[in-house]
């Protein structure tokens, strides 16, 4: 956004006060979502997300994050500074104003910044509130104003503690243990993910990353890229090593009265799937909103007139459907809007409703012009489109063929489930079982009132590589279909799911694993809200019985085997699974099914797009990202049975 002098004088009068602080320690929740390590690395963002405003304002051009010993923070940027005039309502520094009462922000009239993604005016005050102490230094005007707080209680009062040639505001906190109790410890990975895509969404910014805990293994990436969203664009394809239909990115922008800037890139790749990345004011809407459809609304209509334009689509020929045409489609749409609106307190969505007509008509007339200037592209995106569209008659085909069979057979479920007596999702249960003799001992062994037993016996099939007509009638994923009820693809519906809890019960080893990883490859791909919302869980088996004097005690890894061991004194007998098969019955519900004794994994679903790339690395054509990903992340995994 370009700046205006109406804004260059970001002073006091411009820091509006709503509310104190006083709930933010008793209920961090609320403000940071948790206080496990996503809360943690929240605390990052918000003051982050302020030195962006800044920037999107047109007064920084330069952030640096450092993580310093003792898991410190420190955040520096080139901006304006924070004000530190006295507030006329107050009394008080502005600065002062902004970390110790919450909703005082220059973000609500308009005056302070037109664009921003830190609407609610909260975040230096609630960082500050949960932290043990925080430091702000500010330079500005020549001079460096300085203040100290400790779990968000001023030190002393503002003051200069020197002179300056530079300007900008520089932020330093130390995350409070008394709120954080699961860790402090902050994750380089998580922080790089996040920095790089906001410097992918703001063109030219710099956002320097210093991880200065180690002093012998010192770690620094700067993340600047001119190219903006396109560029985001190719990077995802080439981390993901998927292959692109066409060479160039197509990218179109627009600023509209001086409210709205709307950025789209896009480009096809040779999957099977899509990928949608949405943002309004750099916030990414995980759960869309107006400005995707918008888009989708747009990209349908155009490309089914081009179709018909140049004779693609015959006479006699039904339209290609949306997810026809967005079919190994990634996408960023970018939007920042003076006066943001989000659904929900977690601002995930975007609901204003003039965004869906601006990005709508934005896409109809660039995408229209650049299919006619751009015909080989056009062609390729459309073959890729027929494509999809023929595998779609062709499930469509196979899905009536699944049902017409299903019609002449005496009952509609699965004939290897043992289903549960009772009907009510909220209290039900299915296993999900590899093998027919673990399937049995299961079926013998379980509480036939709420759990359901399905066993599945060899691999099945990689929907990572494979499209949905592919799904039907396949003899290893159709019985699992068949018997959650709610459906696939365009026909899933989660109201129909017959039970509450899908539980994944496979080997403790290689063979397992695969298993385990092809599943949660197909219910992301095919039925992504059954995970979304925490229906799916992986069972964790026993790996060791060990018996003394008659008694039977299971361990689930080494070190709880050696625990065990160490507490009996020795002198044990150690039996060790190898798999599902060698429990009865009884050790297999008091070790895994009894719901009173058993430990099960919730698999959880924080970052669709992270589980997309993981999905797509792991599970893909290509070979090396495969290799690179595993001799990456071998240290986080234990206890690994080969």
């Amino acid at each position: 956004m370009e700046k205006e002098n109406k804004i260059n004088e970001y002073g006091a009068s411009e820091i509006q006060v709503l509310e104190g602080l006083e709930a933010v320690r008793k209920r961090p929740g609320m403000y940071i979502g948790s206080t496990g390590p996503r809360g943690l690395h929240h605390l990052v963002y918000e003051i982050v997300d302020n030195s962006i405003d800044e920037a999107l304002a047109g007064f920084c051009s330069e952030i640096t994050i450092e993580i310093l010993p003792d898991d410190i923070i420190r955040i520096t940027d080139n901006g304006r500074g924070i004000p530190t005039g006295i507030h006329p309502k107050m009394g008080i520094p502005a600065l002062t104003v902004v970390f110790t009462i919450l909703h005082a922000g220059g973000k609500f009239g308009g005056g302070g910044y037109k664009v921003s993604g830190g609407l609610h005016g909260v975040g230096a005050s609630v960082v500050n509130a949960l932290s043990e102490w925080l430091e702000v230094k500010v330079y500005a005007a020549g001079k460096i104003y300085y203040q100290k707080f400790q779990r968000g209680i001023p030190c002393a009062e503002m003051k200069v503690i020197g002179d300056t040639e530079k300007k900008g505001t520089e932020i330093s906190f130390k995350a409070d243990r008394e709120i954080f109790t699961e860790t402090t410890v902050y994750d380089y990975e998580i922080l790089a993910t996040r920095l790089r895509e906001q410097a992918f969404l703001n063109a030219g910014l710099s956002i320097e990353l210093v991880d200065a805990r180690d002093q012998d293994e010192k770690k620094q990436e700067v993340f600047c890229y001119q190219g903006g969203i396109a560029s985001f664009v190719e990077y995802i394809h080439k981390k993901r090593a998927l292959g692109v239909i066409h060479p160039d990115v197509i990218s179109f922008s627009a600023s509209i009265e001086d409210e709205v800037q709307i950025e789209i890139a896009m480009q096809y790749n040779d999957s099977y799937n899509d990928l949608m990345l949405s943002f309004a004011n750099d916030i990414h809407t995980t759960d869309g909103g107006t400005h995707e459809e918008g888009f989708k609304r747009a990209l349908t209509r155009v490309m089914n007139d081009y179709a018909r334009h140049y004779n693609i689509l015959k006479e006699n020929d039904r339209n290609f459907t949306g997810e026809d045409l967005r079919e190994g489609l990634t996408v960023i749409i970018s939007v920042k809007l003076t006066e943001a609106q989000f659904e929900g307190q977690t601002k995930t969505k975007l609901g204003n409703t003039k965004i869906r007509s601006l990005v709508d008509s934005l896409v109809n007339e660039k995408l229209r012009t650049y299919l006619e200037e751009n015909p080989a592209t056009a062609k390729a995106i459309f073959e890729k489109a027929i494509s999809a569209a023929r595998a779609r008659d062709a499930a469509r085909k196979a899905r009536d063929l699944v049902r017409r069979k299903t019609a002449l057979e005496s009952a509609s479920l699965p004939g290897k489930l043992a289903d549960c007596q009772s009907r009510d999702p909220s209290e039900t249960e299915i296993y999900i079982v590899e093998g027919d003799s673990a399937g049995g001992s299961a079926k013998c062994g379980r509480d036939r009132k709420f759990q359901a037993i399905l066993p599945l016996w060899g691999k099945m099939l990689n929907v990572e590589k494979a499209r949905l007509d592919k799904v039907y009638g396949n003899e290893k994923l159709m019985p699992v279909v068949t018997a959650l009820g709610c459906g696939i693809g365009d026909e899933f519906d989660i109201s129909k799911l017959r039970y509450g809890k899908i539980i994944i019960m496979a080997d403790a080893d290689v063979d397992g694993s695969h298993i385990r990883t092809l599943l949660l490859t197909f219910f992301f791909r095919f039925m992504k809200p059954i995970v979304e919302q925490g229906h799916i869980y992986i069972a964790r088996p026993p790996l060791y019985r060990i018996t003394k004097n008659k008694k039977h005690l299971y361990a689930y890894s080494d070190e709880e085997r050696d625990q065990i061991l160490k507490d009996l004194g020795g002198n044990a007998d150690i039996q060790r699974y190898k798999g599902l098969g060698e429990m009865d019955s009884e050790q297999l519900w008091e070790t895994t099914m009894d719901p009173e004794r058993r430990t099960m994994l919730k698999v959880e679903l924080a970052d669709a797009a992270s589980a997309d790339e993981i999905f797509t690395i792991l599970m893909g054509d290509k070979v090396e990202p495969r290799r690179e990903f595993i001799e990456k992340n071998a240290r986080y995994v234990q206890n690994l049975d080969v």
